[in-house]
């Protein structure tokens, strides 16, 4: 995945909160994700027009926390939940 890479949640998929379990969710057709805290703030970033790199950056300034750590932390994370066709990546 490139730094430009643009994320977005593929038609099926959306994340919901489960009063239930009171934690995030990501759904998907016949599977469900439960997201902690960090994966559920990640996705809250997925827009569709922000790269990976920019989502980063803001979560990395937001969280104070160093910017190449967080990107690779994102990129991994994105990267996983591409494979399991619950994000699409478009080249930016």
């Amino acid at each position: 995945m490139t730094p430009t890479a643009i994320p977005v949640l593929p038609r099926g998929v959306r994340m919901q909160f489960d009063r239930v379990r009171r934690t995030d969710v990501l759904l998907g057709p016949e599977r469900a994700l439960m997201l902690d805290q960090i994966g559920a703030a990640i996705l809250k970033e997925v827009d569709g027009l922000r790269s990976v790199e920019v989502i980063a950056g803001d979560l990395a300034r937001r969280f104070g926390a160093p910017e190449d750590q967080v990107r690779a932390d994102v990129a991994d994370f994105l990267g996983d939940l591409a494979d399991k066709r619950l994000v699409d990546l478009t080249d930016g």
